[in-house]
């Protein structure tokens, strides 16, 4: 069978490569390509395009890159009749994938959406675009199924999370090694700053974050840095601070807290059991046009699924060194830090047990060859 995937960002990477490598257990001859990367690529799927050359942030980056992602849309068609996929992957990334989606539907191709778009955050119009144009949906959080079979009476496959089994299926890294590496004194402590894998809210973020370093000295300041971000991105922000690249789950599980920008980070650093911070902040306009047509009552995963504010959130004008310093000295607390950890463990049974990709595959599989 031939698979088309398309994912945008670097999660959609990850989830589009665990994927794949559970639909080829299923079948060695399976053919893919994609729209992804690094990780897709080595799982064996060819890369059309690289999601770097597609991380358009807010409604402004968008407007100005209209041109580009028209072109974009334009080649993706073109590429799947070329391709003649058995079955259409779309993985989250909804501004661009409802277009692919409206427009294959038409041809008749079975498309398969796994990693929802938001609609139950904003343009919950687009629930009547799912049905219309999709085939098969799979919710990956639970309170999706509500949204859509309840309240929408349409029908999708809750199949868990797949950072569950991500996350365990990475070895952890020696951390005596690990530390060693990092220069750590003696009992030094870490905090872990995760300010995203686009080049515009890095900009926009690590700053902020690092303009608290001075207020606690007895802790060490580490940035998790991305290969597809040039590393000199980072030096030219944070000159003084410690970077460690393509290690972020070993320096989550190593920090005592963690500043995260908000996205699948916050829930990434809620599974492996850190206390943290989210944190957004974008430009004045795309965050008025948010606020206006964004009704939700937490901008984190991990406050959404446990639908109450179990970690701070600081938003845009809140997301400034006081703020930063205060929350931060508060969870660093004892008791605020049993309380955090209680609720990461309510979060992880709502999320449900391990099997999200091998679950998706098997569905795949079955209605691929149906």
């Amino acid at each position: 069978m031939r698979y088309y995937l398309i994912a945008g960002e670097a999660s959609g990477d990850l989830h589009g490569a665990n994927l794949i490598a559970a639909l080829k257990e299923k079948d060695a001859t399976s053919q893919f390509r994609a729209w992804g990367g690094n990780k897709m690529q080595n799982q064996g799927a060819q890369i059309v395009k690289h999601y770097k050359h597609l991380a358009f942030m807010g409604f402004w980056e968008v407007a100005k890159n209209l041109r580009t992602i028209l072109s974009y849309i334009a080649f993706c068609k073109k590429d799947i009749l070329s391709f003649k996929p058995d079955a259409l992957i779309l993985i989250d990334y909804p501004g661009f994938n409802m277009r692919i989606a409206k427009w294959a539907s038409t041809l008749g191709i079975p498309i398969h959406y796994y990693i929802m778009p938001q609609v139950w955050a904003w343009k919950e119009s687009r629930v009547n675009n799912l049905a219309k144009h999709t085939n098969y949906r799979y919710a990956i959080l639970p309170f999706e199924v509500d949204f859509f079979e309840q309240k929408h009476q349409l029908p999708i496959d809750f199949v868990g999370h797949p950072l569950i089994d991500e996350l365990s299926a990475i070895p952890t890294a020696n951390k005596a090694s690990f530390t060693s590496s990092l220069g750590l004194k003696k009992n030094e402590r870490v905090i872990a700053l995760l300010p995203g894998s686009r080049k515009q809210e890095i900009s926009k973020i690590l700053g902020v974050m690092t303009a608290v370093i001075e207020s606690f000295p007895d802790y060490r300041f580490v940035i998790a840095g991305t290969s597809n971000i040039d590393q000199s991105l980072y030096r030219q922000l944070a000159p003084d601070v410690d970077i460690v690249m393509d290690q972020t789950y070993d320096l989550i599980r190593l920090a005592d807290a963690a500043i995260v920008t908000s996205g699948t980070a916050t829930l990434e650093t809620a599974l492996l059991k850190t206390p943290q911070i989210v944190c957004y902040k974008t430009s004045p306009l795309s965050y008025a046009i948010a606020k206006l047509i964004v009704k939700l009552p937490f901008i984190s995963l991990v406050n959404l699924i446990v639908n109450r504010l179990l970690v701070r959130e600081l938003i845009q004008s809140e997301c400034n060194q006081a703020e930063l310093r205060n929350s931060l000295q508060e969870i660093l607390s004892e008791n605020s830090k049993k309380s955090i950890l209680s609720g990461y463990d309510e979060l992880i049974e709502k999320l449900g047990g391990k099997g999200a990709s091998e679950k998706v595959a098997s569905l795949i599989y079955k209605r691929t060859h149906a």
